[in-house]
């Protein structure tokens, strides 16, 4: 069968991946968002199915008023012995904790911290001895891949820190995965900054701790060199054996805006190339050591069908799978029915790291369009298009006085300000002024029946921000999507589809119905 990549597409960073009974669990990355840490199904390795999170309750993650692309980095999932574990970090409280559950349908356990530092933390199981490991520095300071021996039941250290591997010197070394296969041990890594220059490599042991050999074949996967190609920066993988022996190896790795455009918005996504071992057991992933956006493979049944939604409204998607937060939510500002959100708007605006009224869906794909009915008594409500506190782009009614406006509003670093304009004026009390220039949009006056549909129309380039008035349509403006890209925002998140309420002045009321999001 053929399969296209991205198998998981939209702002899901380091995927994990682990089989039981079956079938196939992922989890990826969330950082600042809330619920925590994304739970997929799948029986197959290329149609996967939100199931839950991870971490749901305020008390298994602290995210209180956390900078963007803070919170929960790269976890691991794995299964052992009937229980699924999940490993992560919390990088603003430098803490790595697990959680556990025997019901991968349920909730999730209050968290168990492990004294060890670094980042990007994994456990793995052998018999009755649990290793964990993370990359930053060992007892004595030595940096790398470093491992200890822990009490699963309670995370204490059974033995010191040690730094296993080092890596092939590249920069940035982490996510590493423990695996033996064939009598031996696999330590998979990635370096090279998770950015353009992002790899993964491997080394292989005959013992937990070592000696672990750089394999001669490093890098396995990389696309740094395809310059113009859209997949770059893959890395960060985990290796799963499927139902049929077959080899597989699931990473990320983001889509460049175009051929000359060195700049990615939409996160960084699931990826997923086979795996093969020669003869001397070397690894060889991909097309050739690369991820093609598409692969055709005879290692998955050709009755298997990828299945690629398109279109995403209120009534097809749950509010406790598909969206979610800013940090922990003030509950109570939020209604959530099956066709429409109510949201009361709080002082808190979405350019501080805090938790404002907002609730979101990523962003999927390149080309949409997204729609939105939005009515307010006050304030200001809208949709957002969200990459951080600094960067993002709000379509919105707002009420001022006596009359409602319908604004875009530029969030771009420090001249957020300077892109902040008024473009329509509406008054219930007046009708739509024929003499107005199409372009002097400013002095144009419409008749108000409560309720304005915003448009934005998105594709590789730009966003197109639109208001439907009385049937009208009225063009606001447009954003480039290479300001709301991590080559210029920075951090490690993807853009964000948001409805969001806001008053400076204390509360407001905003309902939001009809929302579509459609791609092409």
């Amino acid at each position: 069968m053929k399969f296209q990549n991205p198998i998981v597409s939209g702002f899901y960073p380091d995927p994990s991946v682990c089989r039981a009974n079956g079938k196939y669990y992922m989890v990826c990355s969330t950082f600042q968002y809330f619920p925590g840490v994304p739970l997929f199904e799948s029986s197959d390795l290329i149609n996967w199915k939100q199931i839950g999170h991870c971490l749901t309750r305020e008390s298994q993650i602290m995210l209180d008023k956390i900078n963007s692309s803070g919170g929960v980095f790269a976890p691991t999932i794995r299964y052992n012995d009937g229980r699924f574990y999940m490993v992560t970090t919390n990088d603003t409280t430098h803490q790595n904790f697990y959680v556990f559950t025997d019901d991968i349908y349920g909730e999730w356990s209050e968290p168990i911290t492990v004294e060890q530092g670094g980042i990007d933390p994994s456990l793995y199981f052998e018999g009755d001895k649990v290793y964990f490991m993370s990359n930053g520095s060992d007892d004595n300071g030595i940096g790398g891949v470093v491992q200890c021996e822990i009490n699963i039941e309670t995370g204490k250290k059974l033995s010191p820190s040690k730094t296993i591997w080092q890596g092939t010197g590249g920069r940035y070394l982490e996510a590493p995965h423990l695996y033996k296969i064939n009598n031996k041990y696999y330590l998979l890594a990635a370096e090279g900054g998770t950015e353009y220059g992002h790899m993964e490599t491997y080394a292989v042991s005959d013992a937990p701790f070592g000696k672990f050999v750089t394999c001669s074949n490093n890098p396995i996967l990389t696309n740094r060199d395809l310059g113009g190609y859209e997949i770059q920066g893959a890395g960060h993988g985990d290796l799963v054996e499927d139902n049929s022996g077959n080899w597989w190896l699931f990473h990320l790795a983001f889509r460049q805006s175009g051929r000359w455009s060195t700049y990615h918005h939409l996160g960084r996504e699931v990826f997923l190339v086979p795996i093969t071992f020669d003869s001397n057991g070397l690894i060889s992933a991909g097309e050739n050591g690369i991820v093609l956006k598409e692969f055709e493979t005879d290692l998955i049944a050709n009755d298997v069908v990828q299945n690629v939604k398109k279109h995403y409204t209120f009534e097809n998607t749950c509010w406790d799978l598909d969206w979610c937060f800013l940090r922990v939510p003030c509950k109570e500002n939020y209604i959530l029915e099956k066709d429409r959100v109510s949201l009361k708007g709080t002082e808190v605006s979405l350019d501080e790291a805090d938790s404002p009224s907002f609730i979101c869906i990523r962003q999927k794909d390149f080309c949409a369009e997204i729609s939105c009915d939005v009515r307010i008594d006050e304030g200001e409500a809208g949709i957002t298009i969200y990459m951080d506190e600094n960067h993002h782009y709000d379509l919105a009614m707002l009420k001022t006085d006596d009359s409602f406006e319908v604004i875009e509003r530029l969030n771009v670093g420090d001249i957020k300000s300077v892109q902040n304009k008024v473009l329509a004026s509406l008054s219930p009390s007046l009708t739509s002024n024929s003499n107005a220039s199409d372009t002097d949009i400013n002095k144009q006056s419409y008749s108000y029946s409560d309720k304005v549909k915003l448009i934005i129309r998105a594709d590789n380039y730009s966003y197109n921000f639109f208001a439907c008035i009385n049937g009208e349509e009225i063009y606001l403006g447009s954003g480039q999507t290479r300001y709301l890209s991590s080559e210029v925002a920075g951090g490690f998140t993807g853009v964000v589809i948001g409805l969001y309420a806001y008053n400076k002045n204390g509360t407001n009321n905003a309902e939001f119905t009809n929302f579509s999001c459609l791609y092409q």
